[in-house]
């Protein structure tokens, strides 16, 4: 799986929590001058997974405010942006003249090479706020340092477009990295490259001054992310497809052309792959077979068969009692190997 380390304070005696947390931070991000009420006892969690280019961080501390002096820079070498989601919590950001309070589900931007400060605190009585941080290279996105300055410790929203898209992807690989494969990091990286440019790309209406490539793959995995979304509408066409992302329905059909596939085709498959997983669960065997083609968009039930067939073989029906059989012989196997206790 996704290398994944994970740094618990609580492995430690209260006393030397609060140290071991500034050491972190100092080693695997950006030194840092912090100050809590939880000093006495710092119960904090830091998960990091590394995805080839960018490192992904998922946090979990008490409240806490922090700085990155002038003085911190002049003797710590820091080379990477940094692009922090809140997760849970309310907080303030503040870097080169600029402040913003930042709320649940928004992002903001740093340059770890000058001075910052931040302040997160957790809601309400909870003590602890939690975030998600992708440590960003500089030069891995197609923008200058310059170009970059305005969103510095500006708001950003995670709840609606390609903010939303943003957040869910990060959030999904820092949370669950173990259903990823280790050979797969340097690309999901290069995804998560593609969706963070071309977002801080339409924040600074600069998104032509990034590469083509990157603008393309970047649609590419939002459309991908909206089909998937909405397969069990009867109604997902090209038409709407390409007028929910804003582009004619012919750059649509390019789009997945370099893909050397069709829009049809790939709906076709994925409606096809969520009905054959139905079909073969043990737990759905009471559903009709036509209730699952139409919960993944499949209206006519003589289409829906001559696709399955044509994909699988077998009709609809062979398939799931074949599958069924199979199942049932695996746990009476099961079942005669661990009969369970006696009493």
């Amino acid at each position: 799986m996704v290398h994944r380390t994970v740094i618990d304070t609580e492995q430690l005696p209260p006393t030397e929590r609060f140290g071991m947390w500034l050491d972190l931070v100092a080693r695997t991000s950006t030194p840092l001058r912090i100050r809590s009420d939880h000093q006495h006892d710092f119960r904090a969690r830091a998960e990091f997974v590394e995805l080839g280019p960018i490192r992904l961080v998922r946090y979990r501390y008490p409240s806490l405010e922090a700085v990155r002096t002038a003085k911190l820079v002049r003797r710590t070498e820091v080379d990477f942006h940094l692009l922090a989601l809140t997760t849970s919590g309310t907080g303030v950001a503040g870097q080169a003249g600029r402040r913003s309070r930042l709320d649940a589900d928004e992002f903001t931007f740093y340059d770890g090479s000058r001075p910052h400060e931040v302040s997160h605190f957790g809601d309400g009585d909870a003590q602890h706020a939690t975030s998600v941080v992708a440590l960003i290279p500089y030069g891995a996105i197609p923008l200058t340092p310059d170009q970059l300055a305005p969103l510095l410790a500006g708001r950003m929203s995670a709840g609606e477009g390609i903010g939303a898209l943003v957040a869910q992807y990060l959030t999904r690989i820092a949370t669950h990295p173990e259903q990823y494969q280790q050979a797969d990091a340097e690309r999901l990286g290069g995804v998560a490259l593609d969706l963070i440019s071309t977002m801080l790309g339409r924040y600074l209406v600069a998104e032509d001054e990034m590469p083509r490539e990157v603008r393309r793959r970047a649609l590419l995995t939002q459309v991908r992310a909206y089909v998937q979304r909405r397969l069990g509408d009867a109604g997902l066409t090209p038409a709407t497809i390409a007028e929910a992302h804003h582009i004619s329905v012919r750059s649509l059909h390019r789009l997945f052309e370099e893909e050397h596939a069709t829009v049809a085709s790939y709906i076709r498959e994925l409606r096809l792959e969520r009905c054959r997983r139905d079909l073969a669960d043990p737990t759905l065997a009471h559903r009709p077979v036509q209730a699952v083609a139409a919960r993944w968009g499949f209206r006519d039930k003589a289409h829906f068969s001559r696709a399955f067939r044509a994909a699988h073989r077998l009709t609809p029906q062979e398939y799931r009692i074949q599958h069924l059989q199979q199942a049932r012989i695996v746990n009476s196997t099961a079942s005669a190997v661990n009969p369970g206790p006696t009493y």
